[in-house]
């Protein structure tokens, strides 16, 4: 792999440090093509890069990762709700300290600086990704398959990581949750009640990945798998591709989160004693996510100032849908169907 030069390096230091480092990473790289690989464009961006994992890495080479462009970065937005979940969870506060935001532009990096410890900018070159992406536009699909290709990367260096939406909120530690032999372990918009069936439709916004062989190849064949579906993004991709006879034949153990523990708007937790996370997926808009995503919270706390005596199962419930659920079926039909017509076809697939 050959790297370009850069004339500066540096890593932001940890709030209070003293230590302040400009960006200067932010220059025009050669277009991509579809099959290129973009990362790291620079040597700097290289060794910066394994500097910021290196730091927030578990004993185990593991780490939490997730990505913030402009549009989710404004004081009081999903960024900062994300990062509150995890001071109001439940043994997640320490979590923190493994958490790297990798910032999709200057103003995101800048804010990421100001609130927490581990901030990477990922350079994509003349791509904008600072505004908001609205579901399946091409600005949209250009992101998440770029933040997919930067997910190979941490693997090949070696780290295994939870990737985790900045719209999902983190009331529990999850690693107790996790299967012990799963390679990929992802969660899902509709679980169907085991682990190891196809039939579960995954969602790509919350995985757990250990680094190995057969997960590098497959997200190389995840990456790839882009040209054979034009137009979709990376989770209806990963939702074809899960029947591919290629996942066998590299050995990938897929194993399905339950909405139990794993839950979203799509398929909530119903049992607040035993939630991990909660993600504001089946919404489309910024507006709509916040909205729900706050009142999430609020129902967090409620449930938290509760004496143990009431917190039994079916004690208390999610306030949620409100916002997204208006959003996603009255105001944009054409999500609704693809959503079901998408539904349909992986269930399809999965019977033949």
């Amino acid at each position: 792999m050959r790297l370009r030069r850069c004339r500066s390096c540096g890593i932001a230091g940890p709030r209070g440090s003293g230590a302040r480092h400009e960006l200067r990473l932010w220059s025009p790289s050669p277009r991509r093509t579809a099959t290129s690989t973009p990362f790291p464009p620079t040597i700097c961006e290289y060794l910066k890069l394994e500097q910021v994992l290196q730091a927030a890495s578990m004993d185990n080479k593991t780490i939490i990762l997730t990505t913030l462009n402009a549009a989710w970065s404004s004081p009081g937005s999903v960024i900062d709700l994300f990062i509150d979940s995890f001071r109001h969870g439940v043994r997640t506060s320490s979590l923190l300290k493994h958490l790297v935001i990798i910032a999709f532009d200057r103003k995101a990096y800048r804010r990421c600086t100001e609130i927490h410890t581990y901030c990477y900018a990922l350079v994509t070159g003349n791509v904008d990704f600072s505004q908001e992406k609205r579901f399946l536009t091409a600005g949209y699909l250009e992101m998440m398959w770029t933040r997919l290709d930067f997910l190979r990367l941490v693997l090949e260096k070696g780290y295994s990581f939870i990737f985790s939406d900045a719209d999902i909120m983190w009331f529990r530690n999850p690693f107790p949750y996790f299967y012990p032999d799963g390679d990929l372990q992802v969660a899902c918009d509709h679980y169907v009640g085991n682990a190891t069936d196809l039939r579960n439709i995954a969602n790509g916004g919350f995985n757990y990945v250990k680094s190995n062989n057969q997960s590098i190849e497959f997200y190389k064949f995840w990456y790839s798998s882009r040209l054979r579906y034009p137009g979709y993004h990376d989770q209806d991709v990963l939702n074809f591709i899960k029947h591919d006879p290629y996942i066998m034949d590299i050995g990938l153990t897929i194993k399905f989160l339950s909405t139990t523990y794993f839950g979203g708007i799509c398929e909530p937790s119903k049992d607040l004693n035993e939630v991990c996370t909660m993600h504001a997926n089946c919404c489309i808009g910024l507006q709509s996510k916040l909205h729900d995503l706050r009142i999430i919270m609020e129902d967090w706390r409620d449930y938290m100032s509760m004496p143990p005596s009431l917190k039994t199962p079916g004690a208390f419930s999610w306030r949620v849908p409100q916002n997204c659920r208006k959003n996603q079926c009255m105001r944009n039909s054409t999500f609704c169907l693809r959503k079901t017509r998408l539904s349909r076809l992986y269930l399809e697939d999965s019977a033949s």
